[in-house]
């Protein structure tokens, strides 16, 4: 799903993503906005819901995992030790509704972000790949 233009670093190549993205500054912005977007959309109340109250961690924890999966450093490892989405959500109750507001909740906040649209749009499609791995109901 490489999105580029002839002569332009390809998404998903090496740290391609995270420089497009402005690096760990511009991924903490996404976060934010991203999680923004969760405490005031309506379809977002209920995965809101999930998080604690104060969102520091679940911002440093998203931050710090989008920095290496996007080809940055290994934050998330370096801080919080290995992760597996699948176990990190196996508690949760996600189904397809819940993906969804998750996904939306991140399309608003990549549509606040000054990137080429291109990226926005590959960045909103991987990111289902990860959303859909977090579903453990339908």
């Amino acid at each position: 799903m490489n999105i580029s233009e002839p002569g332009q670093p390809r998404y998903g190549n090496g740290d391609s993503s995270y420089q497009a993205a402005g690096g760990i500054a511009g991924i903490r912005r996404l976060v934010d906005a991203f999680y923004d977007q969760m405490d005031s959309l309506a379809d977002a109340a209920d995965i809101r819901a999930m998080h604690p109250q104060d969102l520091a961690e679940s911002r440093d924890k998203l931050s710090c995992f989008l920095s290496g999966w996007l080809g940055g450093p290994k934050l998330y490892r370096e801080k919080y030790g290995p992760i597996s989405i699948p176990a990190a959500h196996a508690q949760l109750r996600i189904g397809s509704l819940r993906r969804d507001a998750w996904l939306l909740c991140m399309h608003q906040a990549l549509q606040q972000q000054p990137w080429p649209e291109d990226f926005k749009h590959y960045l909103l499609q991987a990111l289902s790949v990860p959303a859909e791995r977090c579903r453990t109901r339908d």
